[in-house]
């Protein structure tokens, strides 16, 4: 009975510890800035960066998340991190563009996301 308690608790702190690590604002802040090159590629990947974000961490796209990432996007902390994120150099791109790195990112974060957020069968 003892270990079963014990067992329980430390799968629930592990749980929360991962969530409460997909709210940092440097991971955060990098995440927007690239979400934002792949937004500018891809047409369909426009206004879902909030479900994106979640999906990568598991996390269900409720009010409740959605709040505390515009909580977090609010800080001082996140603000710095964008800049710095935004000022750092985009790798470059290879001549064909279809084997660009960045564009094999945007559709395994894109497929993802659609994995995460469809429902249930």
């Amino acid at each position: 009975m003892r270990r079963a308690a014990l067992l329980l608790a430390c799968v629930a702190f592990q749980a929360g510890g991962a969530q409460a690590a997909a709210f940092d604002s440097r991971g955060v802040a990098r995440f927007d800035v690239g979400y934002a090159r792949c937004e500018a590629k891809f047409e369909p990947m426009k206004g879902h960066r909030d479900e994106a974000y979640l999906a990568v961490y598991r996390i269900k796209a409720d009010e409740k998340s959605r709040a505390r990432l515009a909580a977090l996007r609010r800080t001082a902390e996140y603000q710095k991190e964008r800049k710095a994120a935004l000022a750092a150099k985009p790798p470059a791109a290879p001549a064909s563009a279809a084997s660009s790195p960045l564009e094999q990112q945007c559709r395994a974060l894109w497929a993802e996301t659609q994995r995460f957020s469809a429902p249930a069968r």
